[in-house]
């Protein structure tokens, strides 16, 4: 879960295990448990019958309209390996495709190809022969797609033989391919590959970053890919190559930042010193160098990722100085330091709090770009934990004047809610697709919206923080810190060309479930109590760590506040917290205990001699407390 901690076992089958190989299993299994199995059209999520219907725009079949029913039915039927709209025969596949990009916006073909890899992620052996289909279509986008959907389908996953590395290195190094395909295939190593910090990874893409002549999108993503593969690592030579990047690129001192795919690259700087703290000061004194509007945004984009959950209060002190200047033009930076405001305080409960009053005092007073950045920031700090102050604050935002305030605080529902199938913000978010009917923009972002929050028909979470809130997963991390640098510039990227980069979030997405396993890894079906989660520390005794909870049968899913723990003394967890994989074994004490309470030993136990006498205490024995008066 962790993604970072390359841990390898004696072991064949406990290294599997610890690589994810029978996630797909496990996930599938559970979600026919709950009879969910079924696949979903986006036409399910809509529920547009629902709606009060105007004649609105969407009865064209827009490529638009298409794209977002391809990102809806990506995120509802991910890792489930079927849908109704590509999995089926190839030549429904291909015009399916096709219909989702345009002759001026071929663009969205990537998106809708990609889309595939969504659907069958986690199934590396299967679901690569899948997307192999895709690259049978000799067009550049589809190509691009394929290479992208090859990543999400490992993303997570460690496999032995390094599939994906053997599909797409050629592509990478392969000059004479489009820019494009080449950034399909970077952004597929770094996917699968995230976390794992492979050299081999680091030959392929230096070449790229490196050389000043290539093209600034096929270089941002280069950097992300890498940031992605050595998140959190402190890799010095990575970090010299995108500044010297940075450098060629930007010479002269530019007002703005003109690329905006540039943000990328800064993106990848950050996350190669995700969480190091004072280690990334060196990098932040060389970015000094780089001049004008992209070395501010680099600079504060490293330094927000370094202090990344640590609660540092000097850091959200300084942050919350750089949002309180109000200025016209050249503002891009502030963006960044709203949004690491909410990624300093993350991963507490006190610290979101209060982060989240801040946010609200930059609502009535900050300029219009701080306003934008800002529902965005109180969703990353409430990743699928949708609690009804968060959607009140987001629903009122959603109708705001300006657009992309709007479009930041659609997309934030989405994050708040992904993977919880919460009614309330599904009824929100219907209202809003007919209250932007017109709005063909808006519409779309509210569309993916409604596809995060029945991520994975409910049972997935894009929560970086496990095992009891206590730990945070780097990659899960870095993902989410892509999607959200995307959304700072909505026209750009998400409605622009850059749509695709939806899909970093699949690195985060992870089945909220609770297996029980024996020490042969085989499922155990135990009984277990759900329920909300008590904070504990410190407390004398043996107090309870779950209130109001339920008893069900593993597997069981666990939202975001909830806990588990055995109602049974029959096994002992090999973990202290109860999540995701746990490895049970039987406890030997066990079988004493259960021979003494057995109904049969009770009549010995009561030494009467009389057999009538004896027929009559047994019979008592069964009888509730109040009526036993009447029997004497």
């Amino acid at each position: 879960r962790h993604g970072a901690l390359n841990l390898t076992s004696e072991e064949e089958a406990l290294t599997e295990n610890l690589g994810n190989t029978h996630l797909s299993g496990h996930f599938l299994s559970l979600a026919r448990d709950l009879d969910v199995f079924e696949a979903k059209t986006p036409e399910e999520i809509y529920k547009s019958h629902l709606t009060e219907t105007r004649t609105s725009m969407e009865n064209l079949q827009s490529a638009r309209a298409n794209l977002a029913s391809s990102f809806v039915n990506a995120f509802v039927n991910a890792g489930f390996g079927n849908d109704k709209l590509l999995t089926g025969d190839s030549k429904a596949l291909s015009t399916w495709i096709y219909k989702c990009g345009s002759q001026d916006s071929a663009h969205g073909k990537m998106s809708a190809a990609a889309s595939l890899g969504m659907i069958l992620m986690w199934d590396v052996d299967s679901g690569l022969n899948q997307v192999v289909r895709l690259t049978e279509i000799n067009e550049d986008y589809i190509q691009a797609g394929a290479s992208l959907a090859s990543g999400i389908v490992s993303a997570n996953v460690r496999s032995e033989c390094d599939p994906v590395h053997a599909l797409l290195s050629d592509k990478v190094e392969d000059k004479k391919l489009s820019t494009i395909q080449r950034v399909g295939a970077v952004l597929g190593l770094g996917l699968a590959y995230a976390g794992t910090q492979k050299e081999d990874i680091l030959d392929l893409l230096t070449p790229i970053i490196a050389d000043p002549e290539i093209d600034i999108d096929l270089f941002s993503m280069a950097s992300l890919a890498l940031g992605f593969v050595f998140v959190g690592s402190k890799k010095a030579d990575i970090a010299e190559n995108i500044i010297q990047g940075l450098l060629d690129r930007y010479s002269d001192d530019q007002k703005v930042v003109k690329d905006a795919a540039s943000r990328f690259a800064c993106l990848g700087l950050g996350l190669i010193f995700l969480g190091q703290q004072e280690a990334a000061d060196v990098t932040m004194e060389a970015l000094k160098a780089v001049p004008g509007q992209i070395g501010q945004y680099c600079s504060l984009t490293v330094e927000t990722c370094a202090y990344a959950g640590s609660g540092n209060v000097m850091k959200v002190q300084k942050m919350l100085g750089i949002c309180a200047e109000h200025l016209e033009e050249n503002n891009s930076h502030q963006a960044v330091a709203a949004i690491g405001i909410a990624l300093v305080a993350m991963g507490e409960e006190m610290g979101a709090e209060m982060t989240s009053r801040s946010f609200e005092h930059m609502l009535q007073y900050g300029e219009v770009n701080l306003r934008r950045v800002v529902p965005l920031a109180v969703g990353f700090l409430h990743m699928s934990n949708p609690k009804p102050t968060v959607i009140d604050m987001l629903s009122k935002l959603s109708h705001d004047g300006d657009s992309e305030v709007a479009q930041g605080a659609i997309i934030s529902l989405g994050f708040v809610g992904s993977g919880t199938n919460n009614s309330r913000i599904a009824l929100l978010l219907r209202q809003l697709s007919t209250y932007y009917g017109k709005d063909s923009n808006t519409l779309f972002v509210v569309r993916i919206a409604q596809g995060l929050l029945h991520m994975g028909k409910g049972l997935m979470t894009i929560s970086p923080q496990y095992s009891d809130r206590l730990l945070t997963s780097p990659t899960a991390l870095a993902g989410i810190l892509a999607v959200m640098h995307s959304c700072m510039d909505f026209k750009n990227v998400i409605l622009g060309k850059y749509h695709y980069m939806l899909y970093m979030i699949s690195i985060a997405m992870q089945p909220r479930m609770l297996v029980t396993v024996d020490e042969q890894l085989k499922p155990l079906p135990v009984s277990v109590r759900v329920g909300q989660a008590v904070d504990v520390v410190g407390q004398a005794g043996k107090p309870k760590s779950i209130t109001g909870f339920a008893t069900h049968t593993t597997p069981v899913l666990l939202a975001y506040e909830q806990r588990a723990e055995l109602a049974t003394d029959q096994y002992l967890p090999l973990t202290s917290v109860l999540e995701g994989f746990v490895i049970l074994k039987e406890n030997p004490d066990w079988k004493a205990d259960a021979e003494k309470s057995s109904p049969s030993k009770k009549a010995e136990a009561m030494e009467i001699h009389d057999d009538h006498l004896k027929k009559m205490a047994l019979k008592m024995a069964n009888v509730r407390p109040d009526q036993r008066m009447y029997g004497k």
